[in-house]
């Protein structure tokens, strides 16, 4: 029997938790068929990094690729999951020995939070030593089951490494029913022009 897709993607919604700072998630009404219009239809507000969600290179990196620019063959294909269970950030030296994948997930323990639990500083993210070892064997689709690559407060230096290399970045993945290994996986961001990233959704299914 053939293994069913996951989706692990977070549901977007009002009230959801964003980045601090960021466009606040909003889905409001527009016209409705209960106020006497012909149909029901919504107007939608929110920021670029909403949810789950691809950061382009021109994120960080200003001559990086913007969204329509990135090869779209990079959304579909084979993925490593990686699983990152202590608490300390990922670190070069917690990466396979052996030449890394194309696409590499990392599942934490930021997982186990709540899709809609408040925002948590202390998330695990990706030190500057993996980025570097990432960006060297020539990965070219990393995700991560938080809100940022990047440490809270730390000044973006994973992310430019990554950018720099003209990776794409996959943030705010759910990987809690996930289990380490090779899986299949595609990412679908909306297809927007002269943008720095998109909401996207995204799918799992082990290999």
């Amino acid at each position: 029997m053939e293994a069913s897709w996951i989706d692990i993607t977070r549901p977007m919604h009002e009230g959801m938790t964003p980045w601090p700072g960021d466009p606040v998630f909003s889905l409001e009404p527009d016209v409705r068929i209960s106020q006497g219009d012909s149909c029901n239809v919504s107007r939608l507000t929110l920021g670029t990094h909403t949810g789950t969600h691809l950061d382009a290179p021109w994120h960080f990196m200003e001559e990086g690729k913007q969204l329509e620019e990135v090869d779209p063959r990079v959304f579909f294909g084979p993925a490593l999951v990686i699983e990152h269970l202590s608490e300390g950030h990922i670190q070069a030296e917690d990466l396979p020995d052996e030449k890394l994948p194309e696409r590499i997930l990392f599942k934490t323990r930021n997982s186990e939070q709540p899709a809609d639990s408040p925002f948590q500083k202390d998330f695990i993210a990706l030190t500057e030593n993996a980025a570097r070892r990432l960006a060297a064997d020539g990965v070219k689709l990393v995700g991560i089951d938080s809100m940022s690559i990047d440490p809270y407060k730390g000044g973006g230096r994973a992310h430019r490494i990554l950018l720099g290399a003209g990776m794409v970045i996959v943030e705010g993945l759910q990987l809690a029913q996930v289990k380490e290994g090779e899986h299949e996986f595609i990412v679908l961001p909306l297809r927007l022009l002269h943008a720095d990233g998109a909401p996207c959704r995204a799918f799992i299914r082990p290999a």
